[in-house]
């Protein structure tokens, strides 16, 4: 019989296949961060700055205040320092080198034209010549810029042709990420400069044993999921994860389970079930444990919705919300900015939900705290309840 697993078990499971409840390190070093992303399997980036990269709030959350320069060296640093390359995963990501193997299946659809936006998908067919020029020039001079490339630059929304281009090769992955500029832009190099000889040995598995190690990744980072949280994770098609996922449950590796007001759900086999977990962390919006919407919902009865771009006055709740997780509840939300030229935290906005515990704020402020320590930032501005 399917096991029913009730909807506090299935939260509890989901925290701790996420890296929740455990006790931070006094000092975090390179093995606690290599853990952390080996066991989310990515951190999203994103461009927005009002607070911090968003690639490094996860580890924050799990981990509590830590050197970023830990990250930026497993990402960006010496070749032979390096642990994470960037690539789309679940958007633009942070993955372990681990998974390079996993994913070149679909930097081989992309380089025939089958994947990644239309402007990227030309450049894999008919203007390839152009986009063997560019490779051309970055064999010859070394790392660069799209904005190494034109003079003028356009916005995010309408990219140059270089940018496009670029972004095939990225795609392709015939160049990877070499580093970030201070701006955050991405400098291109050849895959083979930048990613270690040792990884671009290993075997490269067809696609279908890429794809259902992908899928396995997934599920024993999310513990407990839906068939489309399971794909979303690493933006899997439907047609391609439903044979994978048909596998996993074969072979053990997952078990179907009735959890109410569910879809059907499967159990990771070596997901753990927690009788309870305790702690406190201020989620970034594109954090794995929530970027999910309806699967947020489903464990949280918590709706939560990026405001960046809505206009400023049908803001709800603010311009860079994180959602406040206290023991094993979304609580709070919170909207937030670094004002790095006054060296203050400033928290424009706190909406506590209906049914947030007593403790909640006293719980809220010494997180603040911590992270106002974290950021390097002295002061902390009176926050505006809501």
């Amino acid at each position: 019989m399917t096991e029913r697993i009730a909807l506090p078990l299935a939260r509890r499971i989901a925290l701790a296949a996420q890296g929740f409840g455990e006790a931070h390190p006094g000092v975090v070093n390179q093995g606690h961060l290599r853990r952390t992303v080996e066991r989310l399997g990515l951190h999203q980036i994103d461009s927005v700055n009002a607070l911090t990269r968003a690639h490094y709030l996860p580890a924050f959350s799990r981990l509590g205040v830590y050197d970023t320069a830990l990250l930026d060296q497993s990402a960006w640093g010496r070749r032979s320092a390096r642990r994470l390359f960037e690539y789309w995963a679940h958007e633009a990501s942070l993955l372990p080198l681990s998974l390079h193997p996993l994913l070149r299946w679909r930097m081989a659809r992309a380089e025939r034209g089958e994947a990644g936006y239309q402007r990227m998908r030309q450049f894999a067919r008919d203007r390839r010549a152009e986009a063997d020029a560019i490779l051309a020039r970055i064999a010859a001079e070394g790392p660069l810029a799209a904005s190494d490339f034109e003079t003028s630059r356009t916005g995010w929304w309408e990219w140059s042709e270089a940018k496009s281009a670029l972004e095939f090769l990225f795609y392709a992955g015939l160049i990877t990420t070499a580093t970030r500029r201070r701006s955050f832009e991405r400098v291109y190099d050849l895959t083979e400069r930048v990613i270690p000889a040792a990884v671009r040995d290993l075997s490269t598995p067809d696609e279908a044993d890429a794809i259902r190690g992908l899928m396995e990744h997934a599920a024993r980072a999310l513990g407990i999921a839906t068939a489309p949280d399971l794909r979303d994770y690493f933006r899997l098609s439907s047609a391609d994860a439903a044979p994978a996922l048909e596998s996993l449950v074969e072979d053990g590796t997952l078990c179907l389970v009735d959890v109410p007001g569910w879809p059907p759900a499967y159990l990771h086999h070596a997901a753990r079930r927690p009788r309870r977990i305790r702690g406190r962390a201020l989620l970034a919006p594109f954090d794995p444990l929530i970027w999910e919407r309806g699967r947020c919902e489903r464990l949280f009865g918590f709706r939560y919705r990026i405001e960046i771009y809505t206009p400023a006055e049908k803001r709800q709740h603010g311009y860079y919300v994180l959602p406040f997780l206290l023991d094993d509840r979304l609580v709070a939300r919170v909207d937030l900015k670094a004002d790095r030229q006054r060296s203050t935290l400033r928290v424009h906005a706190v909406h506590h939900e209906a049914d947030a515990p007593p403790d909640t704020g006293e719980a809220l402020a010494g997180e603040l705290d911590r992270l106002a320590t974290w950021l390097g930032l002295e002061d902390i501005a009176a926050p505006a309840e809501g």
